[in-house]
């Protein structure tokens, strides 16, 4: 392979503060926040169903933060939930927001979504109190003006610690050095080139964001310099790694491009982030690994293609945990790379991913999933990469996917599951659930969802629902009974 060729803080927003000129004292109309919360369900399985609401505001003032409470009937409950905070009393249920989507925005909108064990539906829904069919409004101070006042205009830039706008790779590096909980780090549009790391941490009410538009591009033209036995950010080396977060929870990453990088996104003892809608693309090794047990994150949103182009083998496009192998390395609790509850929803991942587009690492639980599409075009067969997902992980949901194949590549099989031996041991590979997934394979891959064994998961088994479908397979849908 040919050597790779790898490829300003301007803060000049005006806010105009007009006062209008009147002879008499005049109470101007207050700004105001409206909030309303539709149910909806996503899908519904024997003795279950998925559903969430969307929040959305149609007033004309952002609202800072929301709570959907409800009631189920007895006999039904929530069983899991995500981009939110859950308390249950009884039969009541409360949702807050979680700390990446608190702020809804003046005809915007924001949602989070649950499982639930049940039929009954939820009943008495209020948001921030109020009747979840919104109508009411939570004003914001009105303004007074009784003396005529000449327009003013003011160029102050936002408070220290709120904004920091970016223009150069030196400003973003000095940006996420000292990055400070509840702030907002803006890439301008243009290419970045350097080592970016992060070893500052958001909390779980102020979390760090850095956006950028999708042409705000991130390249790392290293490796270089003398490697730790165990990657950690050390002074005089450069790990490669488009954005590294190392012991940085709380991160929310938005919006733009990492390509031409060793790995893309590196997230090391970094538990909730939240990466959406970026791109990566051209990467020498893995497009996003959650390391280190980065439990409780998410990656919505977002477009990989392209990985693998040095190492094919380690080329996955979403890598979650970290093989036992390397659990001397990046195994922190207790041993074991416990990335647990890691959401991976509605992201286009392929086609050119060298191994698997998803690879769900042994000792990790609780995943979900959901929405994603996979091309299969150019996985490459090496280190056993032949399918969209392979699950060594326990308790995972894998839900409403559209997975296709074809060639260039090798593909055995769309899912598949291996019960990997651990030390400590898990029920690695089982407890698995896949529905309504929809899988064309071809006419290469053999089954659309393949378990390795049944026997070693006799105590949790995986089930395959009839939901799923399948087309163009040689063998059929699953290797296993089908459940209705």
């Amino acid at each position: 392979m040919s050597p790779r060729t790898r490829h300003a803080v301007l803060l000049g927003t005006a806010v105009a503060a007009v006062a209008v000129a009147l002879t008499g004292g005049v109470t101007a109309q207050a700004a105001a926040a409206n909030l309303s919360a539709t149910f909806a369900q996503t899908s519904v399985w024997t003795g279950g169903y998925g559903a969430g609401y969307t929040i959305a505001n149609r007033g004309d003032a952002p609202a800072t933060g929301w709570t959907v409470e409800f009631d189920l009937p007895a006999g039904t409950a929530v069983s899991s939930s995500w981009s939110s905070v859950k308390t249950q009393t009884g039969q009541h249920y409360e949702f807050t927001n979680a700390g990446f989507n608190g702020t809804v925005g003046p005809g915007a909108s924001v949602n989070f979504g649950f499982n639930v064990a049940g039929s009954g539906l939820p009943a008495g829904c209020t948001v921030n109190g109020l009747p979840c069919a919104g109508g009411q409004v939570t004003t914001t101070p009105a303004t007074t003006t009784t003396t005529p006042k000449p327009p003013t205009t003011t160029t102050t830039p936002p408070p220290a610690g709120d904004t920091v706008n970016v223009s150069t790779a030196a400003q973003l590096q000095a940006a996420l050095a000292n990055a400070a909980p509840g702030q907002a780090i803006r890439l301008a549009a243009g290419t970045y080139r350097g080592s970016f790391v992060t070893t500052k941490a958001g909390t779980a009410a102020k979390p760090i964001t850095l956006s950028g538009p999708a042409n705000a591009v991130l390249i790392n033209d290293g490796p270089s310099g003398d490697a730790p036995d165990c990657p950690t950010p050390t002074a005089g080396w450069d790990s490669g790694y488009g954005l590294w977060l190392s012991g940085a929870p709380y991160w929310n990453l938005v919006g733009f491009t990492v390509q031409e990088s060793k790995k893309g996104i590196v997230a090391d003892n970094s538990p909730h982030t939240t990466i959406d809608g970026v791109n990566v693309n051209h990467v020498d090794e893995e497009a996003i690994h959650f390391r280190r047990s980065s439990a409780d994150s998410v990656l919505k949103n977002s477009t990989i293609t392209y990985t693998g182009l040095v190492q094919p083998g380690y080329g996955e496009g979403v890598y979650l945990g970290s093989a036992n192998s390397n659990w001397a390395c990046h195994g922190n609790s207790g041993g074991v790379d416990r990335g647990d509850r890691i959401q991976v929803l509605d992201n286009h991942i392929g086609p050119f991913i060298a191994a698997e587009p998803i690879d769900v690492k042994e000792g990790t639980f609780d995943g979900l999933i959901r929405g994603n599409t996979f091309d299969g075009r150019g996985i490459s067969g090496e280190n056993s990469a032949d399918s969209w997902i392979d699950v060594k992980g326990i308790g995972y949901t894998i839900e409403d996917n559209t997975g296709t194949f074809a060639t260039p590549g090798t593909f055995a099989n769309g899912y598949e599951n291996h019960n990997t031996s651990t030390s400590p041991s898990f029920g690695n590979g089982c407890g698995n659930v896949w529905r309504n997934n929809k899988s064309d394979l071809g006419g290469v891959g053999a089954y659309a969802i393949k378990i390795s064994s049944v026997s070693k998961c006799a105590a949790n088994p995986n089930v395959v629902y009839a939901s799923n479908t399948v087309t163009n397979a040689k063998s059929g849908l699953t290797n296993i009974p089908v459940t209705p």
